[in-house]
């Protein structure tokens, strides 16, 4: 399990304990964390799983893929340096500690 870091819009946060090789959209719907939609369930088709993820934390992920790129460009809050898909983000030990901001709206 790792520990990760969900912030709200109006600054609440939410530490949940994700299983490792769950996406950070599986997790935060799991553990019931509002404001991620994941309309698709995942299949990176809608950009309703947005966030932004800690600066310190952004090298650590996978670089985003052409197609999470381009779904980044209709998401409903602005789209940021940082911004990426939680659906694309797989959990794993080294993520331990990861903060991640979920925007004002994704739809």
């Amino acid at each position: 399990m790792t520990t990760i870091t969900f912030i709200h819009a109006d600054n609440r946060s939410e530490r949940v304990e994700a299983v490792d090789g769950d996406s950070l959209m599986m997790a935060a719907l799991t553990h019931g964390v509002d404001g991620i939609v994941a309309e698709c369930g995942g299949n990176a088709v809608c950009a309703t799983c947005h966030v932004y993820v800690d600066e310190a934390w952004a090298s650590k992920l996978d670089p985003v893929s052409d197609d999470e790129d381009a779904l980044l460009d209709g998401t409903a809050a602005e789209r940021r340096p940082n911004s990426r898909l939680s659906c694309q983000i797989k959990v794993q030990p080294g993520l331990a500690g990861l903060v991640i901001r979920i925007p004002d709206r994704q739809s």
